[in-house]
């Protein structure tokens, strides 16, 4: 048997993009011969897993974990390289059950699983993002996953009173709140945590138009913050038309109504949205 060179472990570890152990295990198997041990990797997918990893990966699925209780949930995308994989259901259940681990392990290891789903439908995946979230005092999290799984949405709505939680209005409000993102795309809850930055260059952009050429100081002011408040009304969450009444009133609005018939204050505190390709842009 061929010595097992460091030298050794690198050549193949260039030759087929495994990692050091893999290298070095395959060629104990395979008692030194590189052919042999490339065979080794690729039937054991971490050859195929790595050639892969050179595709491009754009397209896949959102998925989300809700502990049971509702106080803990976690959205995962996972990337495919073409929407046929990404509608299949062993994808799907990868996706699932990576959300689940991200839910319920502190540090989750799906390498191995990922490089077996490689090899079996030879293409590439990678997990591109994750978020968790844990409700701290009264309140829910809730997920939503648009037809298709290429957005998905994770919510967490606190109240003031740990009766709210249970009551069949709060669900339905937190639940309508999910689907709100989705359709709304909201970046920010409120219009309070839009970075004065992002604010400066809508008024730049704003400013420099053509409509306010030529304007007086006074006019263009008031126009100004014409075009922020319909910046806020599209980018900020609470500040939206609520669509499932037609826009008729704010999703601030909304919120404030389902809480006095409660008695409670109910407050959105925080949100992630999710769209499939959009981290890799």
């Amino acid at each position: 048997m061929a010595e097992i060179t460091a030298a050794l472990v690198a050549r193949l570890r260039e030759m087929t993009g495994a990692g050091m152990m893999d290298c070095k295990k395959a060629l104990v198997e395979s008692q030194g011969a590189l052919d042999g041990a490339v065979d080794i990797l690729r039937k054991k997918g971490a050859a195929t897993a790595s050639v892969k990893a050179a595709r491009e990966a754009r397209e896949g699925a959102i998925a989300q974990y809700i502990a049971p209780g509702g106080r803990l949930g976690v959205l995962v995308e996972v990337n495919s390289e073409t929407d046929f994989v990404a509608r299949n259901d062993t994808f799907r259940a990868f996706c699932d059950e990576a959300a689940r681990r991200y839910a319920t392990e502190a540090s989750p290891d799906l390498e191995a699983e990922r490089q077996a789903l490689v090899a079996k439908i030879r293409e590439n995946i990678r997990i591109a993002r994750q978020a968790k979230m844990e409700v701290a005092g009264n309140g829910l999290v809730a997920a939503y996953i648009h037809t298709g799984a290429k957005v998905g949405v994770l919510v967490e709505v606190g109240a003031g009173k740990a009766a709210t939680v249970g009551t069949e209005e709060f669900r339905q409000l937190v639940r309508d709140i999910t689907l709100q993102i989705a359709a709304g795309h909201p970046h920010s809850v409120s219009r309070e945590q839009v970075s004065p930055e992002v604010i400066a260059k809508e008024r730049e952009i704003a400013a420099q138009s053509d409509r306010l050429k030529g304007k007086p100081p006074q006019a263009m002011e008031k126009i100004l913050q014409g075009v922020l408040e319909k910046f806020y009304q599209s980018c900020c969450l609470v500040d939206q038309g609520f669509v499932k009444r037609n826009s008729e009133v704010s999703v601030k609005e909304h919120v404030a109504q389902v809480a006095r018939q409660l008695g409670d204050e109910i407050t959105i505190r925080r949100f992630v949205r999710f769209q499939v390709g959009e981290s890799a842009a």
